[in-house]
């Protein structure tokens, strides 16, 4: 009987071995050794392995994480955040990870909010989770002003594209189920990738949720990316985004506001008709063509969203495909 029992017991224990599931840690690397042998040592205490993607380092960021218990993959030149995540998603789903978890080697991210990146992921509740810093419990220590503004006005034009709600497009701790790692696809090599991978999970209907978290800013290194020219990047991609999926919104709303100038300064230009006939002659033709741009870009954006609508329409009812 006592033997049977073992024999219980020890199954039961290989059961929970094999469920347990398989989770990878992944950071994008750029000459980063001043910090990267801390953060790899401080994952590896909450996931079964860490992956470092060196995006063409010239220090030894390499050969710390390696020394410190990391799989590093090698880029020969600089690819971009984007490029490296390409590369990690690769990596993760070569290992068959059943979930990953994206944080910085600079030391911003806390290590120990990794089990609550993945709890809701584990827990099967979500496909994909963001470390917010904008939601209750979040927060940025000494966080400058200007980049709050900043990542405010890209978030906001975010969300008019895809209508998700996210807070803080902008944070790169994040994690992702073996259903998103499968499914989302993404092209972008550098920081707008954030963006792409938020939309991307929308169209394919993954589920995703913020975790509050407290990114810190007074790491030794803190991004290859000056506010400025990150700030300009990822906008420029959030109003490309808009305007391909709004377009009535993009060019609608600028074509009725031309249209009101035009008729503005028609009408003013009509009061001076009796007096001064040689003087309204400019005034007037700018107020026609500022009109018939209006008109256009009104027009424009009215076909485009017809014609988006109508094939999303047949793509998704007549073919099945989403």
């Amino acid at each position: 009987m006592g033997e049977n029992q073992i024999l219980v017991v020890n199954t039961m224990s290989s059961a929970t071995a094999e469920t347990k599931p398989f989770i990878v840690a992944g950071m994008p690397m750029y000459n980063e050794e001043e910090t990267i042998g801390t953060v790899v040592t401080m994952a590896l205490r909450y996931v079964d392995a860490v992956i470092c993607i060196d995006d063409g380092s010239s220090d030894s960021s390499a050969k710390i994480a390696e020394t410190c218990g990391a799989i590093v993959h090698r880029h020969r030149v600089n690819r971009g955040y984007g490029g490296a995540l390409q590369s990690l998603f690769q990596k993760a789903r070569a290992m068959n990870a059943d979930a990953l978890v994206v944080l910085d080697s600079d030391g911003q991210h806390e290590t120990s909010d990794i089990p609550n990146l993945l709890k809701p992921i584990i827990d099967g509740e979500v496909d994909f989770t963001i470390g917010s810093r904008f939601i209750n419990g979040g927060g940025g220590t000494d966080m400058p002003a200007y980049r709050r503004l900043g990542i405010k006005v890209i978030t906001a034009a975010s969300n008019l594209s895809s209508d998700l709600g996210i807070k803080d497009t902008q944070s790169g701790f994040r994690a992702f189920s073996k259903t998103a790692l499968d499914r989302l696809r993404f092209d972008s090599e550098g920081m707008e990738l954030s963006l792409e991978m938020l939309e991307d999970a929308h169209e394919k209907n993954l589920l995703i949720k913020e975790i509050p978290t407290i990114i810190r800013y007074d790491v030794p290194k803190g991004s290859n990316f000056t506010a400025v020219s990150h700030g300009f990047t990822v906008l420029t991609w959030a109003m490309l985004s808009l305007s391909q999926k709004k377009p009535l919104l993009v060019l609608g709303i600028p074509g009725m506001g031309l249209l009101a100038t035009g008729a503005a300064m028609g009408l003013n230009t009509a009061r001076g008709v009796s007096t001064q006939f040689d003087s309204i002659i400019g005034p007037g033709l700018s107020a026609i063509w500022i009109g018939v741009l209006g008109l256009s870009l009104m027009a424009t954006g009215l076909v485009l969203q017809s014609a988006r609508g109508f094939l999303r329409h047949l793509l998704v009812r007549e073919f099945g495909l989403d």
